[in-house]
């Protein structure tokens, strides 16, 4: 017997068979995007603390009020952007729950949400299972920017949402003033929603432009701000993330969310809202930059055509210059054949692209990328 569902036309994901196939492989893993190290040994204490306190009860849905309160003077802190812990923050199982739920409260039948690409590959199937219309526009090549005037002309009286994505995943391209201007101007004076993925928001290169939308007061009111603890802190299994809305929204966005999530990690959460008390996150961009140069430093002697990007622990590779496969199919091989794994880049675009490119995961020790890079100068 044959069962259809509401997305039956979607395949199983690419990362988790790339996973497979790494570990079948025994291969160097640079396709699971997550860091390959632990979050600070405190944290461990912290939340060990708390459970042999006895925090491991059920709490509210929208995540206990001691780390609404911590997260509100942490982004006042940061941004000057201030919101209020009752009921324009929310806590989430992590990135991807916060973003089913925003698209699930919000889009109806017919609603258009405009939807960058290459995307993660999340945003799509969310907005289709909720009878949303995805409107595509591509990021410009070589350095993945918008054309804003492209966006100008998409929008119209259906446009529900735009999903903005900085860094982006897979690029790592960022956001610059000029483009937080620009969305301004566009959406000055309408309904249209701003639905902000900022899961590795303090993950980028430049220390003059680390911008966020929180530094744009101007939006704000129509914006939804999603973020991660786990990605961000090296523990993206414990699947935490956060939602800052203002109260119109984020009471619409509630009411989807409590049936999703009847309680969160307590322990985890307590843990939270006593590390994030000190949590300073500039370090991070630093961090990961150095590992990028001594990824690309490597690979830039090889035939794989390093791309630019300005944050994120994500680096694409051009292999044009090496086959003409497909990239499924020279990810497998370089995985099988060389024994290092990445994610094809296909499956962030909505239809078949010409692109050759491969997404390589930088949250990994240093030594495995010194490996993973002397091994690609051989392909």
């Amino acid at each position: 017997m044959q069962y259809k569902s509401k997305l039956s036309n979607s395949n199983l994901s690419i990362f988790s068979a790339m996973s497979k196939i790494a570990y079948e492989e025994n291969a160097i893993d640079l396709s699971t995007g997550f860091p390959f190290f632990d979050c600070a040994i405190d944290f461990f204490d912290i939340a060990a603390f708390h459970m042999k306190k006895g925090y491991n009860q059920y709490t509210p849905p929208e995540g206990i009020l001691p780390l609404r309160n911590t997260l509100n003077e942490y982004i006042l802190k940061q941004y000057e952007a201030e919101y209020n812990p009752e009921n324009e923050i929310t806590i989430s199982a992590g990135v991807t729950e916060a973003i089913y739920s925003c698209i699930a409260a919000l889009v109806d039948e017919e609603d258009e949400v405009i939807i960058f690409e290459p995307a993660y590959s999340n945003y799509t199937p969310l907005v289709k299972l909720n009878g949303g219309k995805p409107v595509f526009i591509q990021l410009k090549q070589p350095d993945f920017t918008i054309d804003w005037d492209e966006v100008q002309k998409v929008i119209n009286a259906r446009t529900k949402i735009i999903i903005i994505n900085i860094p982006n995943n897979p690029s790592g391209a960022v956001f610059t003033s000029s483009d937080y201007e620009k969305l301004y101007k566009l959406t000055k004076g309408t309904k249209i929603i701003l639905l902000c993925d900022e899961a590795l928001r303090h993950i980028i290169f430049d220390k003059n432009n680390q911008l966020s939308i929180l530094h744009y007061k101007n939006l704000l009111d129509r914006s939804i701000i999603i973020s991660s603890f786990g990605e961000l802190n090296s523990m993206s299994g414990w699947e935490m993330g956060y939602i800052l809305a203002k109260k119109e929204l984020m009471d619409e966005i509630r009411k989807l969310h409590q049936f999703i999530v009847t309680s969160l990690n307590t322990p985890i959460q307590f843990a939270l809202a006593e590390y994030y008390k000190n949590y300073n996150p500039v370090s991070l961009g630093e961090f990961y930059l150095k590992k990028k140069k001594i990824f690309t430093n490597i690979v830039e002697n090889s035939k794989f055509r390093v791309l630019p990007s300005g944050g994120s622990f994500f680096q694409l590779l051009d292999y044009s210059a090496i086959s003409k496969e497909k990239d499924t199919d020279f990810a497998i091989r370089l995985t099988k054949e060389y024994g290092v794994s990445s994610i094809p880049v296909s499956p962030f675009f909505h239809e078949i692209t010409k692109y050759k490119f491969l997404r390589f995961c930088l949250a990994r020790p240093d030594s495995i990328l010194k490996k993973a890079a002397e091994i690609l100068l051989k392909v």
